[in-house]
């Protein structure tokens, strides 16, 4: 795969992450989730174009109806639902949060994990992006209030695994690869009739607020 090509779009994406830190409209959220999926695609079309692997196409096509036109409509109309505009708070303040997002970054680009994204030496740079994106995943789902960015936040924690499996040279069976976007699929959309299930009992999807959970 191209180098300029893949560094062009990985910092995108890379870029929407740190994004949804900072946001505070869940309509933002979406869009963002929608956005760093659709380079997740182009990035599966980059690799069939480099191999010539017809399922990575067929697999693009699936990431495509999935995760960038399914899940950010099942979002979107959750939001409309229930007109949920505004995002509850973080744990952590908007400053201190861009400073545990920058640690985590030179942590991934650090020799502490060096064997790992010297797996192709060729690939070492767009890897640790890749890392960094994957630790700023975790952190984005323990940092958050909301259940709906948590969410987000898992599915982005997938799609750092993705990319970083790209890179790396990692393959894996595609009927797998089929199996994982059908499951993601099902999993978006119970997630959501939870999401909406939680919001008509304790009017906020802020998970701080569910301390007194009933049976």
């Amino acid at each position: 795969m191209l180098t300029t090509f893949s560094q062009i779009f990985l910092a995108l994406f890379f870029f929407t992450i740190v994004l949804l830190h900072l946001v505070r409209k869940n309509s933002s959220i979406a869009a963002l989730y929608g956005i760093q999926s659709l380079v997740i695609v182009i990035l599966l079309v980059g690799t069939y174009f480099e191999t010539g692997d017809g399922w990575s196409l067929l697999i693009a096509l699936l990431t495509l109806v999935v995760k960038v036109i399914l899940a950010p409509a099942f979002i979107f109309r959750l939001l409309k639902k229930h007109d949920l505009k505004f995002l509850v708070s973080s744990y952590v303040n908007v400053p201190l949060t861009l400073v545990i997002v920058t640690m985590l970054t030179a942590v991934a680009h650090s020799n502490l994990f060096a064997p790992l994204v010297q797996i192709i030496p060729a690939n070492q740079q767009l890897l640790s992006l890749a890392l960094s994106a994957l630790f700023i995943s975790l952190f984005l789902i323990a940092n958050r209030k909301g259940a709906l960015s948590q969410i987000v936040g898992i599915l982005s924690l997938e799609n750092s695994i993705v990319a970083f499996a790209l890179f790396a040279g990692l393959e894996q069976l595609p009927i797998l690869q089929v199996g994982i976007l059908f499951d993601i699929s099902i999993w978006i959309a119970i997630a959501t009739v939870f999401m909406s299930m939680l919001y008509r009992h304790f009017g906020s999807l802020d998970v701080s607020e569910m301390k007194n959970l009933t049976e």
